[in-house]
């Protein structure tokens, strides 16, 4: 028996030694699949082939591939701007590449910085006499912004194209709120800091209006101008001033009137498309499909035309999404990450640095350890700018005031100088089903904060005075960092929203222009000539994260195009969820004193069903509201 137990034993130990060599084996291939790279032998001559999938951003969020795998859903596809500037800049001036295609068919937008930068790169593209060529189903306002700079826009005659414009409607919780008892417990500063208004009314004020109000029109100017610069044979005023009537005229047929109103070029579905493309670029030899036309794809194209190294470091880091607390990012502003990586770059010898900001703000603590590394750097003395993308308001304005130059567009949204919290109490909730809350203190303070008790008139006074400390706080940054004032900084801050023009006339921003222009700046004054090259401090998106976007997302894009008008109207469903799920989150979850923009226009994010509150009352809030 003895024998038999060591014969069972050894044949116990083979098995589990088989097993975990076959899983080392399972996962050394996974991860070999996973870190593929995209070859540059798969650069060919003829189209260069962009396809925008999802949502054009600063930074790509990045992907756990555990929570992935096991959720099994699909991350919405996500560019970053400067690739697709980068790509498009390759492609003007590369022998191979005689055409650019945009497939624009599953585009969900972007910024409207974003969308000028690319559309600008667009022309030079067209500059260099190569054609572009778009195609979608539904063109959206930002997808128009990308087709105005085509040389010939497609549209599927089953689809439509609408120009909307900025602005819209937003959800106030405070019927919900009175209705469940809760007590949403406001501590802020500024007219305008509208960013709590959600929780404490039934909708905008009239301070909240006039700041929205004049924010989006400018907006507004500012994208018609872009489009009718770009596309001036565009109806503009007839397809957003009429629009029952301009469709009407088409007798409801959605493609002829955007044909007839300018916004495209061409009806035609993907395979007259695809024969169109095959006229210019000619057939591809390799391919037995119909109307296959040679063609490199965006990823192989970056890979293989990797930018310049040459010259000195000039650094640039990014501070892109909600400024949070922690490690979290990219595509979140971790304020541990960022100030991280500034520091590990003290001994880089940078020759410059670019703090690039594409932010609505959010922690005031994050905030401030990113303005501090930003600081550590400026001790160094040397040039540091900031270039604001669509948004760098409140903690985005805060980390940006170290800087000695800030460059922003005229669409960029700034200022927003102001903070607030918010903390929510349920005494009522309890004394409702019948709890109720006693004892005895020594001090007002003893207990405090009782979120079931409620908070003492001690513990509200206090709370507010910390509040308006921040904010004496961030206007001494803002007037150190501007030569202004302490009330000349609270004249243009009150938690007041301010697009790029104004903002530069208010002193806020130095000059306009975007990441060259503020990359430019730095090297001629570092007096670098023409021998320098942008870092980017952190990790690049990894090529597992890459290949797992595509393969998750393969799977929903097999069903074909993205799309017509009802089918994207249909989607809408997914922001507004996202939108509740976020406001839910900013209620009940733990945060400190908030520097956030919830005026500025939301970024596209991933999509709603894979968006959850975390803590336990934001997700009982959400099954409250359905």
């Amino acid at each position: 028996m003895k024998f038999a137990g060591k014969v069972w034993r050894l044949l116990v130990g083979i098995k589990d030694g088989l097993v975990l060599v076959f899983m080392l084996l399972f996962f050394t291939a996974l991860f070999a699949v996973l870190t593929a790279r995209p070859s540059p032998a798969a650069v060919r001559d003829g189209a260069l082939l962009i396809e925008l999938n999802g949502v054009i951003v600063e930074e790509r969020t990045r992907v756990d591939p555990i929570d992935a795998l096991l959720s099994g859903e699909a991350p919405m596809a996500e560019y970053q701007a400067r690739d697709l500037v980068h790509a498009l800049d390759e492609a003007a001036s590369d022998a191979r590449i005689s055409a650019v295609v945009l497939d624009l068919d599953r585009f969900v937008g972007g910024g409207q910085v974003h969308m000028q930068e690319v559309g600008e790169a667009l022309e030079r593209v067209r500059a260099a006499d190569k054609p572009v060529l778009t195609y979608a189903t539904a063109y959206g306002d930002d997808a128009m912004v990308l087709a105005a700079h085509a040389s010939e826009v497609w549209l599927n005659p089953l689809g439509g194209a609408f120009v909307a414009g900025p602005g819209g409607q937003r959800l106030y919780y405070a019927g919900l709120l009175e209705q469940l008892k809760v007590n949403a417990r406001v501590y802020k500063v500024g007219e305008y800091k509208s960013a709590v208004e959600p929780y404490s009314r039934a909708g905008m004020s009239d301070a909240a209006r006039e700041n929205a109000r004049a924010l989006y029109e400018t907006l507004w100017e500012e994208y018609q101008a872009n489009l009718k610069k770009a596309r001036p044979g565009a109806e503009i005023e007839r397809v957003t001033g009429q629009p029952v009537e301009w469709i009407a005229e088409a007798e409801g047929d959605l493609a002829t009137a955007a044909l007839q109103a300018g916004l495209v070029d061409t009806l035609g579905n993907r395979a007259e498309f695809d024969a169109r493309v095959v006229e210019l670029v000619g057939e591809d030899s390799w391919s037995d499909s119909p109307h296959a036309y040679p063609h490199t794809e965006l990823a192989a194209w970056l890979q293989g035309t990797p930018r310049s190294s040459d010259g000195q470091a000039i650094g640039v880091i990014t501070v892109a999404g909600e400024i949070v607390d922690g490690d979290a990012g990219p595509g979140l502003a971790g304020g541990d990450r960022i100030a991280e990586l500034l520091d590990d770059a003290l001994d880089d010898e940078l020759a410059g640095l670019v703090v690039r900001v594409d932010s609505p703000g959010g922690s005031v603590l994050a905030s401030e350890l990113i303005r501090e590394a930003v600081l550590r750097h400026k001790a160094r003395d040397i040039p540091i700018a900031v270039s604001m993308a669509n948004v760098a308001a409140s903690g985005g304005y805060w980390v940006s005031t170290p800087a000695d130059r800030i460059f922003a567009e005229p669409e960029t949204i700034t200022g927003s100088i102001g903070i607030f919290a918010v903390i929510p109490t349920f005494e009522e909730t309890a004394a409702m089903v019948g709890v109720t809350s006693d004892g005895v203190r020594t001090t007002p303070l003893s207990g405090q904060p009782d979120l079931i008790g409620g908070f003492t008139p001690e513990t509200d006074a206090i709370l507010q005075a910390s509040i308006e400390d921040g904010y004496n706080d961030f206007l001494a940054r803002v007037g150190e960092a501007r030569g202004m004032t302490r009330d000349q900084a609270d004249a243009v801050g009150q938690g007041r929203v301010w697009d790029g023009g104004t903002a530069r006339q208010l002193k806020l921003v130095d000059e306009y222009g975007g990441m060259e222009e503020a990359l430019a700046w730095v090297a001629a004054q570092a007096e670098l000539g023409d021998e320098w090259h942008a870092r980017y401090l952190g990790t690049q998106p990894s090529t597992y994260d890459t290949l797992l976007r595509r393969w998750l997302v393969s799977d929903s894009e097999s069903a074909g195009s993205g799309g017509d008008v009802f089918a994207r109207i249909a989607r809408s469903e997914a922001a507004l969820v996202t939108q509740i799920a976020a406001d839910a989150e900013r209620l009940l979850d733990a945060r400190g004193a908030q520097a956030y923009c919830l005026a500025c226009p939301a970024p596209e994010t991933a999509p709603a069903s894979s968006v959850a509150p975390k803590g336990w009352l934001a997700r009982i809030f959400m099954r409250l509201i359905g």
